[in-house]
Parts: structure tokens; sequence; C-alpha cells
């Protein structure tokens, strides 16, 4: 018997950008090029679409907030948002001077981190939305951030990429943003923890940090992702390594690269997700460093994943990738996809 997998119906009329799983509800938000966030409630066999968030230009990125109630977003409006997902409200916290790429939510720490691609990080204490929110400056363009327990990834253009405290980010920002009175112009001189630079050669696409809190995996669009660790020390920096995925031979016999556009942590098991231009999805296991299985090729690109927090569910965002050289939509190619994990169908199968 197959593993179910069901799509949802009223999806989004243009790209998918970012998908997020509610943090304890099955629930979804989409941001997309068209423009909205869609909040879809999923029952475990389907789903159906609640309610949609207009925005003033295409929405790059959206997160949960404190519980199921809000939300924040991002996008070419160059705006930070928050959401009420009860009744609909929308405010403009910050905005930045560029189209803002990215955005994260810390529970633990309260603070809302968005990255712009105006070369700046805006820091915001949702739970004193009176303090003014702290900008960090960047010394690139930032494509991609996540959050751990602890830590902040910042994946930049020219390789670059910042790790940075989160407790001494919460700490700093939050003496910052009492001691300013008006914003813009809230400078936060914070040097970030660690400085690296990629292991990948090309262009990052997505990163994503182990739930253990323990390191985190890039991607690039070159077909590979790289996996490293927070310990700075010799031993633990010697187990970092890349590899390449998301590659089709082509009937003519030469090795098609694909971007590596998505990358998802399971919750529970560790192992992750990655998602490519190719339309496939594949889940390893990145201790062992094995491939535990591929599903089946998607319609489309694959733009976007996301675990449920409990780790049943996957949901796949495919859209196109233009990847084949078509430069217009296709009919029906813009799709949610969410599939039901079997019992220790995500887990680690060990060294070989």
């Amino acid at each position: 018997m197959a593993t179910p997998q069901f799509e949802l119906s009223d999806p989004p009329s243009d790209a998918i950008s970012a998908i997020k799983f509610a943090p304890t509800l099955l629930r979804l938000l989409v941001a997309s090029w068209d423009k909205n966030v869609y909040l879809y409630e999923l029952n475990g066999t389907s789903g159906r679409l609640l309610q949609t968030f207009e925005h003033r230009a295409p929405v790059l990125d959206v997160c949960w907030g404190e519980n199921e109630e809000e939300a924040y977003s991002v996008g070419l409006d160059w705006d930070v948002r928050k959401i009420d997902l009860q009744n609909d409200a929308q405010t403009v916290l910050s905005s930045h001077t560029a189209g803002a790429k990215s955005i994260a939510y810390s529970p633990t720490h309260k603070l809302l981190v968005s990255a712009s691609w105006d070369s700046t990080l805006h820091i915001h204490h949702t739970d004193d939305l009176t303090l003014v929110p702290s900008i960090i400056s960047l010394p690139s363009k930032p494509f991609s951030i996540s959050l751990s327990p602890t830590k902040l990834v910042v994946a930049m253009a020219s390789r670059a990429v910042h790790i940075y405290d989160l407790k001494s980010l919460a700490v700093l920002s939050s003496q910052n943003g009492a001691l300013s009175t008006e914003s813009p112009g809230n400078i936060l001189e914070l040097d970030p923890w660690q400085r690296r630079e990629s292991s990948l050669k090309f262009m990052t696409r997505a990163v994503a940090c182990m739930p253990n809190d323990s390191g985190y995996a890039s991607s690039s669009i070159e077909g590979r992702v790289a996996v490293e660790w927070f310990d700075p020390s010799t031993e633990s920096q010697k187990r970092k390594y890349a590899f390449k995925c998301h590659r089709q031979t082509s009937p003519e016999g030469v090795d098609v690269i694909y971007p590596v556009n998505a990358l998802a942590f399971h919750p529970v098991h560790g192992t992750f997700a990655s998602g490519g231009g190719d339309g496939f999805v594949a889940l390893w296991d990145g201790v062992a460093k094995r491939r535990i299985r591929q599903y089946q090729r998607y319609p489309a690109s694959v733009a976007a994943l996301a675990f449920s927090a409990d780790g049943k569910f996957l949901a796949v965002g495919v859209s196109p990738g233009f990847e084949d050289g078509k430069e217009e939509l296709g009919d029906e190619v813009v799709k949610v996809f969410v599939r039901e994990l079997g019992d220790g169908e995500a887990k680690g199968k060990g060294a070989k």
C-alpha cells in the first residue's frame, strides 16, 4: 500500500517561495510570487484553504510567530510585516531599502530576524515592539538564513557565512533598541560568533539548521549539498563534507545539473530532505552520509519543503524553476503536496 499523499486545492497562481508548518496545529503557510500568503488547514488526508493575505508585492518568505494566531512575512515591497491570522490585520514592523529575502522567528529568545538584499539584518523583539529594531550590516547580499535553538546562520554571496549566537544577539539588540528613539539608523555593531567560507563553490540557494543544534546543511545552484558542524575544533571541522545530488543524465548521455532549491530537517530523526530543480525530493542521513530514499518525480521544480512539528508530514511546494528554458508558466504547474510519512520512513539507516 502506497504511503498517502494528497494535493492541496486552491494553490497559489504563481511561483511558490516558502512553505511553513505551524508550531503545533496541522496548518500550513505558503508564500507566493502572486503577492499572497495562503493559510491552509490539514486533516491528515486532505487540506482546505482557510484564508489568503494579500500583499503589495511578491512575498519571498513567511514564518510563524509565537503561536498559530500570528505570522511574519517579507518580500519585494521591502517591508517586514506582522500578520494577525485571526482578524487579517497587517502591521509593518520595519522597512528595508531593497527586497527582503528571508525571515525567521526564535520562540526561545522572542526574536524575529529578517534578511534583505540591501545587505542587512533587521532584529525585532516581538515581546516588546516598542523597541526600535536593530540593523546589522552584512558584507554581502544574504541568500538564506536559518535558526537553531542557539544560533543564527546567514548564507551570503561571495561564499560568506556568518553564524551568530542568539543569546548575545538578543541581549545586545535589546540594549541597542532601548537606547534608540527612531528608526532607521539603529545600527548594531556585532561581530558574528563565527565567520566561515562556504564549502560550496557556487551560489548558495538554501541553508537549514540541525534540530539538535549541532550544525547545518547548505545547498547550491550546482547540484550539491554541504553538511557542517558548529563546533570550531579541528576534529569537528574535519567531519564537514559536500556531495553531489539532483543530477540527471540526458538521453544524449550528458550530466544535467539542477539547483538544490530547498532543505528541511526532520524534527525528530535529524535527517533532512532536499528538493531540486529536477523535480525530485530525497531524504538523507547527514551523519551516516547516506541517502535514505528518493520519491517519485514531481510535476515541476521543487521550490520549498517543510516537515510538520511532529515529523509525520512533509509538505512539498512545486512550481516552475525554468530549468527547461521555458519562460512561461504552464497550466496547473504550481502545486502543494502533503505526504504522510510512514513509521521510520525518515529515520536514518546508520553508517555503512
